[in-house]
């Protein structure tokens, strides 16, 4: 007997023939159009057709799962109609000048990307249903039908994974049970076996190979594991994961596309915090309006020798067409202090914090400078990227930024390289200095975004790793409130805009102030958007 273990999704035993699900993958080129127009109505008119089909699984579904698993294909439906989905579409067809099918294929590819990635088990199910919904739109661009299968005999289902339209399309009195090599336990695929009451086995890997086609077989969905010349198992039942995922589904919906505004009418802009690409499916779950801080250094920290600009510019340019056009402000590599990379080489220092880091690094090593800010340029050709600066303490600091910046711009442009030449740039406000010479700081650039948790540090004259200090360290302290609001005046002076970026922002207790304080934009992590915009909409 040959055992193969994964996880569970449904339980239940049965025994048949293992049958293979094979289907036909599309091969997307890519091409250029002039007429991004006309391209735009062939992908709505492609798109309005799934509609069509999904309303009719939605009526097939009705008769063979029932009215509340019918939703799935309602919610397929509700995804086609999804801004972010169809902004990244529309933007990489008009952005790019390409077809169709490229834009499809692309946003689906950097949406379930973002989706795996995700800690959510719920977003991860998500990856499945973007790439079915985008599937079925290439499908209708290309003329190509749907793949059908079919066996004769009741019997185990395995595929690479299922989709869910693939999986109600089949007879479900021939399927007894599930079992995908990938997949996630949340997908809707895993919630219909549920209603099926059908056992259901994901993350098989390739141990679940295509020679076991024909084998008869046991498979156990309590414990997650295929027999395959089986002897008998015991099960167990996973109902409670299915009421969660839906209310959370439900809670999402209600919580999309209200605005970040006070009872007074005054509006502020609520940004996410993020480290990676694969926190932007955060940012688009939880209805950000925007990446008010993309920390860029986790690509140096996470990296065994220095990011190159191919890499960089790869990862920049996916950010900038998930987002669709939305505000990205990427921040400057920020290493030193706690941040230590090995292959940067940086002495020890007895004060690390108030040593060489961020913005000096990168002023005194401007090869490595130069090459982020090649990547950073290269993909604001992508979507709406700004940049902003680390640990700036004088105006001389930025005056040689924007040399620097000028002399990448002149490189790109005799190479005939596109870049957004209205892209903002910014500075972080994290040091008393900063904020002392604000008003002339704020002549030379386009924002302030205000990094509390090192403006405390720094105002505070404490050390913010050292545990000791906890008790001492207050972002409330009068001091640094008056900084922030200090810093607000300077820029708004100049007719300029401000945000807060640090931990700070997402502090319930300070969102009153921050509104008196006139602030314009609040960026934090992605599980706090949403209770900061209730706490806008709640202010007077």
């Amino acid at each position: 007997m040959i055992t193969l273990t994964g996880k569970s999704v449904f339980g239940g035993v049965e025994i048949g023939k293992i049958a293979f699900y094979k289907r036909n993958n599309q091969q997307v080129k890519r091409w250029r159009v002039e007429d991004t127009e006309a391209e735009v109505t062939r992908f709505e008119a492609a798109k309005a057709s799934a509609v069509e089909q999904l309303q009719g699984l939605y009526e097939k579904a009705m008769k063979d799962v029932g009215e509340e698993n019918a939703m799935i294909f309602e919610i397929h439906q509700m995804m086609l109609e999804d801004l972010d989905y169809l902004e990244s579409i529309i933007h990489i067809i008009t952005n790019q000048q390409v077809n169709a099918e490229y834009a499809v294929a692309t946003t689906a590819d950097n949406f379930a990307a973002m989706f795996s990635a995700m800690d959510d088990a719920y977003m991860q199910g998500r990856a499945a249903d973007v790439k079915d919904v985008s599937e079925r739109i290439l499908n209708i661009l290309s003329g190509a039908g749907n793949t059908a299968f079919s066996t004769d005999e009741p019997a185990i289902i395995a595929a690479d994974d299922l989709v869910p339209s693939e999986t109600v399309q089949l007879d479900k009195e021939k399927v007894l049970g599930f079992a995908t090599m990938y997949g996630s336990s949340n997908s809707h695929t895993a919630i219909l076996a549920r209603t099926m009451n059908i056992p259901a086995i994901i993350g098989l890997g390739e141990e679940l190979k295509e020679e076991y086609d024909g084998a008869y077989a046991v498979i156990d969905g309590f414990d997650g594991k295929i027999y395959i010349d089986p002897d008998e198992e015991t099960l167990a039942l996973m109902r409670e994961k299915q009421a969660k995922d839906r209310e959370k589904k439900l809670l999402l919906q209600e919580l999309k596309g209200k605005e970040n505004v006070t009872l007074s009418g005054q509006k502020i802009n609520i940004y996410a915090n993020i480290g990676n690409t694969s926190d932007v499916g955060s940012v688009l779950q939880n209805d950000a309006g925007g990446i008010g801080l993309f920390r860029s250094e986790f690509l140096y920290l996470e990296n065994d020798t220095f990011p190159t600009e191919e890499q960089q510019f790869q990862v920049y340019k996916t950010v900038a067409e998930n987002m669709a056009g939305k505000k990205v402000i990427i921040r400057t590599l920020d290493i030193g202090a706690d941040k230590q990379v090995a292959y940067f080489n940086l002495p020890q220092e007895e004060n690390p914090a108030l040593g060489y880091r961020a913005i000096r690094i990168c002023l005194t090593q401007t090869d490595i400078f130069k090459t982020q800010l090649r990547a950073l340029l290269r993909a604001s050709a992508y979507g709406q990227i700004a940049i902003m600066f680390p640990m700036i303490t004088s105006v001389w600091e930025v005056r040689r930024i924007k040399e620097i910046l000028e002399e990448v711009r002149a490189e790109l442009k005799a190479d005939g390289i596109p870049y957004n030449e209205e892209m903002e740039i910014g500075i972080m406000i994290e040091t008393p200095a900063a904020v002392m010479v604000s008003r002339e700081l704020a002549k030379e650039v386009d924002f302030f975004s205000v990094g509390t948790n090192d403006l405390t540090q720094y105002t505070l004259a404490i050390d913010r790793q050292n545990p000791k200090l906890d008790d001492f360290y207050d972002p409330h302290h009068p001091a640094v409130l008056a900084m922030i609001q200090m810093a607000a005046d300077s820029i708004h002076a100049e007719g300029k805009w401000i945000g807060i970026c640090g931990e700070l922002g997402a502090d319930l207790e300070m969102t009153e102030t921050f509104l008196k304080m006139g602030i314009d934009e609040l960026s934090v992590s992605p599980s706090m958007i949403l209770s900061v915009r209730k706490k806008v909409r709640e202010t007077k």
